[in-house]
């Protein structure tokens, strides 16, 4: 029998589940309003399913030496396969949540709770206003933002001035990861790419290779930093897939950033 749990989210208006996966044992599938939203195995953290997890952990495994401890900001948690992630990958790291639904984060860490290893806060807020005020004296090797899916992204989270601000919480050498869910033809895409190119002095961009033909729904990955272009780092991400994968930096984003 599939074992199952469900909450309310009085901010989302609807039901949290997590559902056991059959097929992947050890794993979880977390659906908000029936759709689903992430994939996590508490039984092996290090393996990760969704295609854009392994984009975004692909980045993390990048920054300084492998195993070395980091401060990783989470805007949207979702499962928490990420910081699930780094907990095992980089032991000894400070990660700090942050989620809009108040029931979202009791209920994932009741149902599928952490390693005893593990060092997360988690802070109930808006992600911009937590970011400038509660965190305002904090600084984090890297911030991942995974709240957009679209146009229907908050407004406040999409704009120059909150990658500004994000920037303004990074360590030296630090990247911010934005998780960018996007439809034919990719203008949110566009618009994202075009606000951080304001604040970043290197973007880089990764996803399925489909997803670049604008022709195709799905996930794109966007890493900016004040770093210079890693041209060994940017072929260790292709090489990382997953495949068919495309990844994206300098002239080849041309194209893109235009809406």
């Amino acid at each position: 029998m599939v074992e199952r749990a469900s909450r309310w989210l009085s901010n989302l208006g609807a039901h949290a589940t997590l559902e056991e996966d059959t097929f992947v044992p050890g794993s979880w599938v977390l659906s908000l309003g029936g759709a689903e939203q992430s994939h996590v195995n508490v039984a092996r953290p290090g393996d990760i399913f969704y295609e854009y997890l392994r984009r975004l952990a692909n980045h993390v495994d990048e920054h300084g030496q492998p195993g070395e401890p980091l401060r990783v900001l989470h805007l949207g948690a979702g499962a928490l396969t990420l910081a699930r992630y780094i907990e095992t990958k980089r032991p000894g790291s400070v990660q700090v949540a942050v989620d809009l639904e108040r029931e979202l984060l009791d209920f994932v860490l009741d149902a599928l709770p952490m390693g005893e290893r593990g060092n997360l806060t988690t802070i109930i807020g808006d992600a911009r206003h937590v970011l400038t005020e509660e965190l305002a004296n904090e600084e984090f090797d890297i911030i991942v933002l995974d709240i957009f899916s679209g146009s229907g992204a908050p407004a406040h989270l999409t704009v120059p001035d909150f990658y500004s601000e994000m920037n303004a919480r990074l360590r030296p050498g630090g990247v911010v990861l934005v998780n960018v869910g996007d439809d034919p033809p990719l203008a949110f895409a566009d618009t994202q790419i075009q606000a951080m190119s304001e604040i970043f002095a290197t973007i880089i961009a990764s996803a399925p290779t489909e997803i670049f033909t604008r022709k195709y729904p799905g996930n794109m990955i966007l890493a900016g930093t004040q770093s210079r272009i890693d041209l060994a780092m940017v072929d260790r991400l292709r090489a990382a897939g997953p495949h068919p994968g495309m990844v994206l930096v300098g002239s080849d984003l041309d194209g893109f950033g235009k809406p």
